[in-house]
């Protein structure tokens, strides 16, 4: 899933096996449950200016379209990724949806930190980064959203990595989602991992609870 030129019927099923764990695992919850408390911060009169960063497959920026929808909330959302045939997959899988635009960026690209954003949302992204990485990111992504940053990343733990390599092989999954979910679990977070990132970063207005199942809900506040 690192290899940004992936582009293989291998790499459509994975995307939609990722959809259905998520889906079953109540992996989206916690960019809804995010929104739910941040929607009384949002613009007034005007549409929220939202991205979601890795966008893979879109499953994400649906499940928000339809959470605006039945919340009456109007919003631009567009998804961010470096791969073209996942932005290509997650269009086609998204003509439902005219409030959703996809767009190709290197994030730590000059053209990506000029675009301003209401909210940005990160789901299964952040543990693909060093750390240094991930601290320049945080800054960078504080700086770019006027009322919020959202991240939903996994949990470390062992029972999450070998639950994981159980369900994988339950559902008969391909070869990517077999091998690259665990390895997920594995370069995850604990608590104190986010502590030290965000102090490192320089960010002390946030908020880090742990989700059901096995998720980490960073809330970063803005700029705004």
């Amino acid at each position: 899933m690192d290899d940004l030129t992936l582009a293989t019927d291998a790499l459509r099923q994975n995307l939609d096996e990722l959809e259905t764990i998520n889906t079953w695992l109540g992996g989206y919850q916690p960019v809804l449950n995010a929104l739910d408390r941040l929607k009384s911060r949002f613009p007034q009169g005007q549409a929220l200016r939202l991205a979601d960063l890795g966008s893979g497959g879109g499953d994400t920026l649906r499940h928000v379209a339809r959470w605006a929808r039945s919340n009456r909330v109007p919003v631009t959302l567009t998804g961010i990724d470096a791969n073209r045939f996942m932005l290509d997959y997650a269009a086609a899988k998204s003509r439902e949806y005219p409030e959703i635009s996809y767009q190709q960026f290197d994030i730590f690209s000059p053209e990506f930190q000029a675009q301003p954003y209401d909210v940005l949302t990160c789901s299964l992204f952040c543990h693909h980064f060093e750390d240094d990485e991930l601290v320049t990111l945080l800054r960078q992504w504080q700086q770019q959203a006027q009322v919020a940053v959202v991240i939903n990343d996994l949990h470390r733990h062992w029972l999450a990595y070998h639950s994981i390599k159980w369900l994988t092989r339950l559902l008969g999954g391909s070869y990517l989602v077999r091998h690259d979910a665990p390895l997920s679990v594995a370069r995850a977070f604990r608590r104190q991992d986010w502590v030290a990132l965000l102090a490192r970063a320089g960010i002390r207005r946030y908020e880090l609870r742990w989700r059901w199942a096995f998720r980490w809900q960073v809330i970063i506040a803005g700029q705004g």
